[in-house]
Protein backbone atom coordinates (compact mmCIF):
# COMPACT_ATOMS: atom_id res chain seq x y z
CA UNK A 1 0.00 0.00 0.00
CA UNK A 2 1.36 3.09 -0.63
CA UNK A 3 0.71 6.02 1.38
CA UNK A 4 1.04 9.83 0.31
CA UNK A 5 3.60 12.21 3.24
CA UNK A 6 1.05 15.09 3.69
CA UNK A 7 0.68 18.33 5.39
CA UNK A 8 -1.03 17.56 8.65
CA UNK A 9 -0.69 21.18 11.05
CA UNK A 10 2.62 22.18 11.22
CA UNK A 11 4.04 18.97 10.28
CA UNK A 12 4.22 16.33 7.26
CA UNK A 13 2.34 12.89 8.28
CA UNK A 14 0.87 9.67 6.40
CA UNK A 15 -2.74 8.78 6.89
CA UNK A 16 -3.32 5.12 7.44
CA UNK A 17 -6.47 4.07 6.52
CA UNK A 18 -8.47 2.21 9.04
CA UNK A 19 -9.21 -0.79 7.21
CA UNK A 20 -5.43 -0.79 7.62
CA UNK A 21 -5.78 -0.46 11.29
CA UNK A 22 -8.08 -2.82 12.01
CA UNK A 23 -6.83 -5.53 10.10
CA UNK A 24 -3.72 -4.54 13.12
CA UNK A 25 -6.45 -4.31 15.80
CA UNK A 26 -5.29 -0.97 16.83
CA UNK A 27 -7.54 1.93 16.83
CA UNK A 28 -7.54 5.60 18.50
CA UNK A 29 -5.33 5.90 21.12
CA UNK A 30 -3.29 3.32 20.67
CA UNK A 31 0.83 3.70 19.61
CA UNK A 32 2.17 2.78 16.39
CA UNK A 33 5.82 1.94 15.84
CA UNK A 34 8.24 3.44 13.39
CA UNK A 35 11.35 2.43 12.41
CA UNK A 36 13.54 2.86 9.10
CA UNK A 37 11.64 -0.16 7.73
CA UNK A 38 7.92 1.36 8.36
CA UNK A 39 5.27 1.92 10.34
CA UNK A 40 3.60 -1.06 12.15
CA UNK A 41 1.67 -1.89 15.37
CA UNK A 42 3.12 -3.39 18.90
CA UNK A 43 4.11 -6.33 18.47
CA UNK A 44 2.29 -8.74 21.50
CA UNK A 45 3.98 -9.57 24.33
CA UNK A 46 3.93 -13.22 24.38
CA UNK A 47 3.55 -15.95 22.45
CA UNK A 48 0.04 -16.81 23.54
CA UNK A 49 -0.73 -13.23 22.74
CA UNK A 50 0.89 -13.86 19.12
CA UNK A 51 -1.36 -16.30 18.15
CA UNK A 52 -3.88 -14.58 19.51
CA UNK A 53 -3.78 -11.91 17.50
CA UNK A 54 -3.08 -14.19 14.22
CA UNK A 55 -6.24 -15.75 14.73
CA UNK A 56 -7.91 -12.69 15.11
CA UNK A 57 -6.07 -11.19 11.65
CA UNK A 58 -7.83 -14.33 9.82
CA UNK A 59 -10.95 -13.92 11.40
CA UNK A 60 -10.75 -9.91 10.25
CA UNK A 61 -9.72 -11.04 6.78
CA UNK A 62 -12.84 -13.77 6.49
CA UNK A 63 -15.06 -10.84 7.53
CA UNK A 64 -13.49 -8.48 5.02
CA UNK A 65 -13.65 -10.96 2.21
CA UNK A 66 -16.99 -12.98 2.53
CA UNK A 67 -20.77 -12.11 3.97
CA UNK A 68 -22.14 -13.48 6.67
CA UNK A 69 -24.81 -15.42 5.24
CA UNK A 70 -21.31 -17.24 3.22
CA UNK A 71 -19.35 -17.38 6.47
CA UNK A 72 -22.22 -18.99 8.15
CA UNK A 73 -23.17 -21.28 5.38
CA UNK A 74 -19.25 -22.51 5.16
CA UNK A 75 -18.85 -22.60 8.83
CA UNK A 76 -21.89 -24.58 9.66
CA UNK A 77 -20.73 -27.09 7.06
CA UNK A 78 -17.74 -27.41 8.30
CA UNK A 79 -19.66 -28.27 12.02
CA UNK A 80 -21.94 -30.66 10.24
CA UNK A 81 -18.85 -32.52 9.00
CA UNK A 82 -16.59 -32.47 11.92
CA UNK A 83 -19.99 -33.76 14.28
CA UNK A 84 -19.96 -36.14 11.84
CA UNK A 85 -15.86 -37.40 12.18
CA UNK A 86 -16.39 -37.51 16.08
CA UNK A 87 -14.29 -34.46 15.90
CA UNK A 88 -16.72 -32.15 18.52
CA UNK A 89 -15.80 -29.66 21.45
CA UNK A 90 -17.58 -27.61 23.06
CA UNK A 91 -16.74 -24.11 21.84
CA UNK A 92 -18.55 -25.88 18.77
CA UNK A 93 -22.12 -25.76 20.32
CA UNK A 94 -21.32 -21.72 21.60
CA UNK A 95 -20.52 -21.42 17.42
CA UNK A 96 -23.18 -23.14 16.40
CA UNK A 97 -25.45 -21.06 18.39
CA UNK A 98 -24.21 -17.70 17.08
CA UNK A 99 -24.14 -19.01 13.50
CA UNK A 100 -27.67 -19.46 13.87
CA UNK A 101 -28.28 -16.67 15.63
CA UNK A 102 -29.59 -14.06 12.63
CA UNK A 103 -27.94 -10.86 14.41
CA UNK A 104 -24.85 -10.40 12.75
CA UNK A 105 -23.53 -7.83 14.76
CA UNK A 106 -23.54 -11.32 17.46
CA UNK A 107 -20.75 -13.17 14.57
CA UNK A 108 -18.77 -10.00 14.08
CA UNK A 109 -18.42 -9.69 17.88
CA UNK A 110 -17.41 -13.66 18.01
CA UNK A 111 -15.29 -13.22 15.10
CA UNK A 112 -13.26 -9.53 15.91
CA UNK A 113 -14.06 -9.36 19.67
CA UNK A 114 -10.76 -8.79 22.20
CA UNK A 115 -12.88 -10.17 25.31
CA UNK A 116 -12.02 -13.52 26.51
CA UNK A 117 -15.14 -15.26 24.94
CA UNK A 118 -13.81 -14.09 21.70
CA UNK A 119 -10.67 -14.81 22.52
CA UNK A 120 -11.71 -18.75 23.60
CA UNK A 121 -13.74 -19.28 20.54
CA UNK A 122 -11.32 -17.93 17.39
CA UNK A 123 -9.14 -21.15 18.93
CA UNK A 124 -11.90 -23.38 17.45
CA UNK A 125 -12.75 -21.14 14.64
CA UNK A 126 -15.38 -22.86 12.04
CA UNK A 127 -14.55 -20.76 9.08
CA UNK A 128 -11.62 -22.48 7.93
CA UNK A 129 -11.72 -23.25 4.70
CA UNK A 130 -12.83 -19.92 3.51
CA UNK A 131 -9.86 -17.82 2.79
CA UNK A 132 -7.45 -19.37 0.37
CA UNK A 133 -4.22 -20.87 1.40
CA UNK A 134 -1.63 -18.11 0.29
CA UNK A 135 -3.34 -15.76 2.13
CA UNK A 136 -3.48 -17.53 5.65
CA UNK A 137 0.51 -18.38 4.96
CA UNK A 138 1.00 -14.47 4.10
CA UNK A 139 -0.42 -13.89 7.76
CA UNK A 140 1.28 -16.28 9.01
CA UNK A 141 4.50 -15.41 8.03
CA UNK A 142 3.52 -11.78 8.96
CA UNK A 143 2.58 -12.88 12.46
CA UNK A 144 6.51 -15.11 12.65
CA UNK A 145 8.11 -11.75 12.01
Amino acid sequence: MRLQLRKIGNSLGVIIPKSALASWGVEEGDVLHLSASGIRPPAPSSAHETLDELKRRIAFAVVSSFTPRQIRAQSLANLHRWREAGAWVSAYDEWKKILRNPDDGALFAAMLGRDERSTRLRQSAPYAGLLPREEVRRLNEEAAR
